[in-house]
């Protein structure tokens, strides 16, 4: 006689995965955490004339997975992270530190 391993409970096991993360549910926390990366960096951008703070676009990729955030003006690495001349007016960095725990909470969050 081979000892065998009785599981019970699958059908529960099964209904509470379903229940707690799904790939939309995923998705959603990307895109929110990422348009509020793009609005804290917007926010914590230095203004001379307000062009630095349109330059911040927030883009999806990866089919939804990925959030990029990113400024397009020229002159934004200088002001993140200065130069010999000037010191480091830094938004982005910033912005994605608060937002990085942000995120870890969403999707800790979710799996539970």
């Amino acid at each position: 006689m081979g000892n065998g391993i009785k599981v019970s409970g699958l059908a529960e096991l099964e209904k509470k995965l379903q229940r707690n993360a799904t790939m939309s549910d995923v998705k959603q926390i990307v895109r929110l955490n990422g348009a509020e990366l793009n609005l804290n960096a917007q926010r914590k951008a230095p203004v001379d004339t307000g062009f630095l703070r349109r330059s911040i676009v927030f883009q999806l990729a990866s089919m939804g997975f990925e959030a990029r955030v990113f400024a397009t003006a020229e002159y934004a690495p200088y002001l993140e992270w200065g130069t010999r001349f000037m010191a480091a007016m830094p938004f982005m960095g910033p912005a994605f530190r608060i937002q990085k725990e942000k995120f870890k909470s969403d999707m800790l969050r979710l799996v539970r």
